[in-house]
């Protein structure tokens, strides 16, 4: 081989292998760092996505066992958290890769001192087997609990004894933020984070409207009609001030048409025991009369309270779109 040709592979396998960290070094399009919490150094991303109102189920205990049996001797479906906390408002999720020469215990105590800083208290943590073996705690947590593509999820999934997570809360004013963060030496033997960050708010009401009119021709078309107008916190039966514009809509219904009794039923999704939604779609429901009938002088008479919890879904409860409209209010014609 000539010194010429030489000189040539050389330069050409230099430039292919630039080219390789260069585009390894890039962050997927469109991606962003979440405002109130920055990267590890060194650090990727590989995978972004942000939702203005969506669920999330944070983590805030470790598998239970059942029978026994270790929760990697269960079927996916039997396998249960200790604790967890349904929320609700804007959710950022993002997936980093690290380099090599950093451990997951080093990326860890960095994000734990940050968070420290930021005011953030720390609710859950756990590390290594302790959160369980063979990959059922990312697999749980991004595979049923909140779901992410296969492929994004099967980067989470490695080894064991280096497994990191962490729940996390900042309160505030306009609304608590939450922290999900995981963090595991991947498939491709680099740290991999997700990061997700849980940003508590009211759904933004002006997104559903429904009017008194459109009340009425839902009642004399099928003697019913379906409310996303009323709020409540994640398992709490107080009605949320954004609620009224909703409310008023409802007295003005009853004040058009004074023969009109109505049922106020409550509804809710199949997350959790029955016997828990029973009680707080009762609770709710219950909570929606008492509102009417405080603030708006409706006559008590007129208005029956039921619950029934996830018994009449109108979606599968099996995706997030379908649980939102499942957790209802409903009028129903006496």
């Amino acid at each position: 081989m000539t010194k010429v040709k030489m000189v040539f592979y050389l330069l050409t396998g230099l430039l292919l292998l630039t080219s390789v960290v260069f585009a390894q070094s890039i962050d997927k399009k469109g991606s962003k760092d979440h405002p109130l919490i920055s990267r590890f150094n060194d650090s990727t991303i590989k995978h972004y996505e942000a939702k203005n109102f969506d669920m999330y189920i944070l983590p805030l205990g470790t598998f239970v066992e059942k029978d026994g049996r270790k929760p990697w001797k269960m079927i996916k479906s039997q396998r249960k958290l200790s604790k967890t906390r349904q929320l609700e408002g804007k959710i950022t999720r993002i997936q980093y890769r690290a380099t090599e020469e950093h451990s997951t215990t080093e990326i860890y105590r960095n994000y734990q001192l940050a968070l420290k800083k930021a005011g953030f208290e720390v609710l859950f943590t756990s590390k290594g087997e302790d959160l369980g073996r063979y990959n059922v705690w990312p697999e749980h947590l991004y595979s049923v609990l909140n779901p992410l593509s296969h492929h994004i999820m099967f980067e989470l999934m490695g080894e064991d004894s280096h497994q990191r997570y962490l729940s996390a809360k900042l309160s505030h004013p306009k609304g608590d933020v939450y922290v999900s963060l995981n963090i595991s030496l991947g498939r491709s033997k680099c740290p991999t984070i997700q990061l997700d960050v849980i940003e508590v708010k009211p759904m933004q009401t002006e997104l559903v409207v429904i009017n008194m009119d459109a009340m009425a021709r839902e009642l004399d078309r099928i003697g019913r009609v379906a409310i996303y107008g009323i709020y409540f916190d994640t398992n709490k039966a107080d009605v949320k001030t954004e609620s009224i514009p909703t409310l008023q809509e409802i007295v003005m219904l009853l004040q058009q048409n004074s023969e009109l009794r109505l049922y106020v039923i409550g509804h809710t999704d199949n997350i959790g025991k029955l016997s828990h939604n029973m009680q707080l779609s009762q609770k709710r429901s219950d909570a929606v009369v008492e509102k009417l009938i405080s603030d708006y002088a409706v006559d008590a008479n007129r208005l029956k309270a039921y619950g029934v919890g996830p018994l009449a879904p109108v979606a599968s409860n099996k995706s997030e779109e379908g649980r939102a409209k499942n957790r209802r209010v409903e009028l129903v014609e006496q």
